[in-house]
């Protein structure tokens, strides 16, 4: 199972990993992005290129 490195000192809650994510593994809570879903993630990596500040990293 992937794990998924989100910054979240740094994460404005701009929500865009969130609309974009085709398996809807993220959720914003308290204006930021968290992992809610993770068993769903299927490691695409296409958080990465959607989160405008890169603060998402995938790990296989």
């Amino acid at each position: 199972m992937p794990q998924i490195v989100i910054d979240h000192t740094a994460c404005n809650g701009c929500g865009s990993c969130v609309e974009g994510c085709p398996m809807d593994v993220f959720a914003l809570e308290g204006n930021k992005a968290q992992v809610s879903s993770i068993e769903d993630c299927m490691a695409c990596k296409y958080c990465e290129t959607l989160c405008p500040d890169k603060l998402i990293r995938v790990e296989d």
